[in-house]
């Protein structure tokens, strides 16, 4: 036995592990060569239009979903050798997910006026764009659906190996369509590029069409559905608020000062997006499952500060050393147009380092099911993100937009540290399993 389990940890984990790593910088990657096109032939202009494009189809995408995707997960890992339960879970999830997916595509595609002057205001020429993503809505859906699934089943290898290639064809039909229609390409792109993955997918999910028969309408349960809603509401919250906190702030910054200032906002928030996806991932792989084995204060308590003393001295260098070449930085990833971004690094770099160290204890909320506590530190956060960016950006424009970020963050920690404060600096132990 023992020999079986240092096989899973010294091989197995090695190569999923290594894998993971792979498909994270896959996307930094693929990341950067997009934003480098963008600044060659479309601009700080069009970067500001793509940046609400993204806002809304990530925020239509896990509505349409209802956020069910870490829901299918668990259930499906739960009930691989349950029969019953099995196809309860699948029929439900596929035939709820199939009727919410398709009204939310009718609702996209007849008012895609409606859509496009809110997100474009000022631009009248992208109603054909939207129309497109309410057309293959229902594939990134089927995407989704099938990528569960397979994570349920423990399929870790192919979906990052599916990941990998997704993201090579992604960026190869963005940057074509990038180079051939400009700002209409970006947007296309925008549009299309998490559910063309669904064609890589269809590979992967070849040898599990024996599941086919577990998907019934007769198996749809209300009682399922109930088991998945706190992961529905804690991704559906996240997921879609964010984002569209995000387009109301850009939407502020194009009012008041413009789309090139816009752009430039967007842009520090794409750089800032690249160094702490390496670094969430990473956590991720080690952080939530550590803190769901931990079953007492003094032990998480523990945990949270090792990794304070370990990882955050080598993340706070890695800022050091970002912020000092931030100039070049601006430089390799965007053009001459965006060197006013590299004013925007000092209060961005600081918000994110509140951001990881928040992030490494709220990991707890996820990890014990705290769903109240998630949710309304949450709201804390995107009221204070919201608030402090338009008061900061009325007194110092652009800037202000990030010094909003380093105070919400700066908040939102406060209040993290306050209500996990007997977890963290209570010299006694406590037993709290979830």
């Amino acid at each position: 036995m023992k020999k079986f389990i240092d096989y899973i940890r010294t091989k197995v984990l090695v190569k999923v592990t290594s894998l993971k790593t792979t498909s994270v910088i896959v996307k930094i990657i693929a990341g950067i060569l997009t934003s480098k096109a963008i600044a060659l032939f479309v601009g700080a202009t069009g970067l500001a239009l793509i940046g609400n494009m993204r806002n809304f189809v990530s925020a239509t995408q896990t509505f349409a979903t209802l956020g069910f995707y870490n829901g299918i997960v668990k259930h499906v890992a739960k009930f691989k050798e349950d029969a019953l339960n099995l196809s309860k879970t699948l029929s439900t999830v596929f035939y709820v997910g199939f009727v919410t997916t398709i009204m939310v595509s009718f609702f996209c595609y007849f008012k895609a006026d409606f859509i496009n002057a809110t997100i474009f205001p000022g631009y009248n020429n992208y109603v054909y764009i939207i129309r497109i993503f309410a057309i293959v809505l229902p594939f990134y859906a089927l995407n989704v659906f099938s990528f569960s699934i397979m994570n349920g089943f423990s399929k870790y290898k192919i979906l990052i190996i599916i990941n990998i290639i997704g993201q090579i064809l992604s960026v190869s039909i963005t940057l074509l369509l990038i180079y051939q229609n400009r700002i209409d390409g970006a947007l296309i792109s925008v549009a299309i590029s998490e559910s063309i993955i669904f064609l890589i997918t269809l590979v992967g999910i070849i040898n599990r069409r024996s599941l086919a028969g577990y998907i019934k309408v007769k198996e749809v349960s209300l009682t399922f559905l109930k088991t998945l809603s706190p992961f529905s509401v804690m991704a559906l919250f996240s997921a879609i608020i964010l984002p569209l906190v995000a387009l109301a702030i850009r939407s502020y910054l194009i009012e008041n000062l413009g789309y090139r200032e816009a752009g430039f906002w967007e842009a520090m928030t794409r750089i800032s997006k690249y160094y702490l996806m390496l670094v969430v991932s990473l956590m991720t792989l080690y952080v939530l499952p550590r803190f769901s084995e931990i079953d007492s204060v003094e032990e998480f308590k523990k945990e949270v500060f090792n990794i304070y003393k370990s990882i955050m001295p080598m993340f706070a260098l890695g800022l050091l050393v970002i912020y000092l070449l931030r100039q070049y930085i601006v430089l390799f990833i965007f053009s001459e147009e965006f060197k006013p971004v590299s004013d925007l690094f000092l209060w961005q770099l600081l918000g994110d380092l509140l951001k990881v160290l928040s992030m490494v204890i709220t990991y707890q909320f996820l990890a014990k099911k705290m769903y109240w506590h998630f949710i309304i530190t949450e709201v804390f956060f995107l009221l204070i993100l919201y608030m402090s960016s338009i008061y900061f950006i009325d007194l110092f424009g652009i800037k202000g937009a990030v010094i909003g970020h380093f105070v919400s963050y700066f908040m939102y920690y406060a209040i993290i540290l306050l209500i996990l404060r007997s977890s963290l600096f209570r010299v006694d132990s406590e037993n709290y399993k979830s």
